[in-house]
């Protein structure tokens, strides 16, 4: 089909009138003095569900004939698309069903219910999303139901398209544009009305490194699924971009930027002490990638698309602990000391800097605390420090195992 049209996602923006929000358009003085340029960004963390998925779901649900709305409408998600689903079919009184694992946070769950009101019923059934898409499409087979679609449908990339709309409204002479990417809704509609209004801007996808399937995509040709996805970045770790937002991406779509999961924490965490934004993990990838592209996008307008701000609070200690390791501030060890008195007290005064801090220690084997290897958790307050930490080590004999550089380790320990 093509790009998605212009006119329909003006018409779009109509029928959203007095639905989402009109998000503010920002200039960020900070980060433009840091990477000397003029740096805006489009906050649809703002939106009243925290995400810009309001605008594709009500928008695909407000295009159904009156037959297909009294059937009712369902779909599967266990982030901002359920609520932006949810809040939808609140609006319009249409009967709606969200299908999410059993696995999803209770906090989810609830703002779920608090969007949809009696308007939605809430479904927990299998321990993954593909468990969820699978059951939800089976009830919508059966009770003929129109399935709404979290990304691929030209409807939902139109509601999402608003968005280009409103920051072309707000300001001109874009040099670049940089949005985040899962399975593609906003970047295919944003790019479409920019490729179309804005044809100069270059429009850069960002993806997170450990789910980087539109890059993949776009070196096979197609839609790929991959095998395995690192799913820390839960709005936009997708295994297989979609059919036809992929088709519409390969033609809007100028580069496309991995961020390291690391990195992303290292924002969220910054954008927090230093502008009081939250943001949840897809929420900061643009604003993440800018270090990426620093020496490209120098002098230049560019706008970073803030997607949402769904964060669970229970999720910082990890965010924290992922900002150090990457900032390589935070490193694991196996040690295994030697059998004789004073080993520890002799690795504590000896072995660690006079500013490192041991941050986590347990015995591996809690039956045979004086012959078992001990995991070590050591912070250090400058990267630089951690080459003499481990000359120390070495001039002390200490029989140790680095667990951040062995993927397999860090995962079973850390």
């Amino acid at each position: 089909m093509g790009l998605v049209s212009v006119k329909n996602i003006k018409q779009a923006a109509e029928n959203l009138k007095g639905v989402a929000e009109r998000t503010p358009l920002q200039k960020n003085l900070a980060l433009s003095e840091k990477y000397h340029c003029d740096i805006y960004l489009k906050r649809e963390d703002l939106q009243p569900v925290r995400s810009y998925k309001i605008r594709g779901a009500f928008n695909k649900i407000k295009s159904l004939s009156k037959e297909a709305l009294s059937k009712g409408v369902i779909c599967a998600s266990a982030g901002n698309h359920a609520q932006g689903f949810a809040y939808a079919c609140n609006l319009l009184g249409i009967k709606g069903t969200v299908y999410m694992p059993s696995t999803t946070p209770k906090q989810k769950v609830e703002k779920v219910k608090f969007f949809g009101k009696s308007n939605v019923d809430v479904v927990l059934n299998g321990d993954t999303f593909d468990d969820s898409y699978k059951s939800s499409m089976k009830a919508c087979e059966e009770g003929g139901m129109t399935f709404v679609h979290p990304f691929d449908d030209y409807r939902v990339m139109e509601g999402q398209g608003t968005v280009g709309l409103e920051i072309l409204e707000d300001t001109n002479n874009i040099d670049y544009l940089l949005v985040p990417v899962g399975g593609g809704g906003i970047t295919s509609g944003t790019g479409s009305y920019f490729k179309q209004e804005s044809p100069k801007t270059k429009i850069i996808a960002i993806e997170p490194e450990g789910a980087p399937s539109l890059k993949e995509a776009l070196k096979k040709g197609a839609p790929v699924e991959l095998s395995k996805i690192d799913k820390f970045v839960d709005g936009a770790a997708v295994q297989r971009v979609g059919t036809n937002t992929f088709d519409v991406m390969k033609e809007v779509v100028d580069d496309v930027v991995l961020v390291p999961e690391g990195k992303v924490c290292s924002t969220i965490l910054q954008l927090y002490n230093e502008e009081a934004i939250v943001v949840e993990p897809a929420g900061s990838l643009a604003i993440a990638a800018l270090d990426f592209v620093k020496e490209e996008i120098k002098g230049k307008k560019v706008v970073c698309l803030v997607s949402g701000s769904n964060n669970d609070i229970v999720r910082m200690q990890e965010i924290k602990e992922r900002a150090l390791i990457y900032e390589g501030l935070k490193h694991f060890f196996i040690v295994r000391f030697p059998q004789r008195p004073g080993a520890l007290k002799e690795f504590v005064n000896e072995v660690l800097g006079p500013k490192d801090d041991i941050s986590r220690f347990e015995y591996v084997k809690k039956n045979a605390r004086e012959a078992g290897p001990a995991l070590i958790g050591v912070e250090l307050t400058d990267p630089k420090d951690y080459q003499g930490l481990i000359n120390r080590m070495d001039k002390y004999g200490i029989n140790y195992t680095v667990i951040n550089e062995d993927p397999d380790l860090f995962q079973y320990f850390i």
